[in-house]
């Protein structure tokens, strides 16, 4: 059973309509990327899920018990607020030491329990934030733009740990990306967004949509084929198999 089937969902605000007749099923286990232009609806339709926006119609189906992981685009935190790491994942309370640190070992950041909040690198505290979602043992997680602020090599490491993340808990991973390059490496499945559905699939069918292509240009083929060539072909509908080669092909991705 799907963990989240979102039906015939739209959502407008005042009279503008953002997302129009989406519909949309997340399964267990696989990672899925939404893509779109700015305004194309990708963060409403996360906050949908989540609970944060009450549809205008349609409806958003959960699996009984099921639970979400929240990773936000940003979060602000007063620099002059002397707050640790592990407070910080103790709030509300409720949190047990051991937790924290697993979270954080799960998050690729073991040792930064101690360390303060204010002092942390932008993509030390983004991974802080992946190990919050990560406490309560989600079944899905989601990703709004996790990455937005940081550089290249800092979202693609943050990105295999995302993918770490699934093959050693099997949570399932719903995230917007504005990184196409991002896309081609991380998903079983995505979905193009642009206020409905303009199509779906596995990378390579979504990357050669006619629609798709309208929105992002063809250079995105040259992303999936670098994606590819970095990872030894081990790229199966999505499933990595180990980080391969690294290299610095980012023309690939425009």
């Amino acid at each position: 059973m799907s963990l989240v089937d979102v039906q015939n969902l739209s959502i407008r605000y005042g009279a503008r309509t953002v997302l129009s007749h989406v519909s949309l099923s997340i399964e267990p286990g696989e990672i899925v990327t939404i893509v779109g232009p700015n305004g194309s609806g990708k963060t409403s339709l996360l906050r949908a899920i989540i609970g944060a926006v009450k549809p205008s119609q349609g409806r958003v189906m959960r699996n009984a018990g099921v639970r979400l992981g929240y990773v936000p685009q940003r979060l602000h935190i007063d620099p002059t607020l002397p707050i640790t790491v592990a407070r910080f994942l103790r709030l509300p309370g409720g949190v047990s030491p051991s937790a924290i640190d697993d979270a954080l070992k799960a998050a690729g950041v073991p040792n930064l329990s101690g360390a303060q909040m204010s002092q942390l690198s932008g993509g030390q505290f983004q991974r802080v934030l992946l190990a919050r979602a990560l406490i309560e043992k989600p079944d899905l997680l989601l990703l709004d733009e996790a990455t937005q602020g940081l550089d290249q090599p800092g979202s693609a490491a943050f990105y295999r740990q995302i993918e770490q993340v699934r093959r050693e808990t099997g949570c399932a991973v719903l995230m917007i990306s504005h990184e196409l390059h991002v896309v081609m490496s991380a998903s079983d499945r995505v979905v193009c967004l642009n206020g409905h559905v303009c199509c779906e699939g596995t990378p390579e069918v979504v990357a050669s949509a006619p629609e798709y292509r309208a929105l992002f240009g063809s250079g995105t083929m040259g992303a999936l084929a670098l994606y590819r060539h970095d990872h030894d072909h081990a790229h199966d509908h999505g499933h990595v198999h180990g980080e391969g080669h690294k290299h610095d092909h980012t023309e690939a991705a425009e």
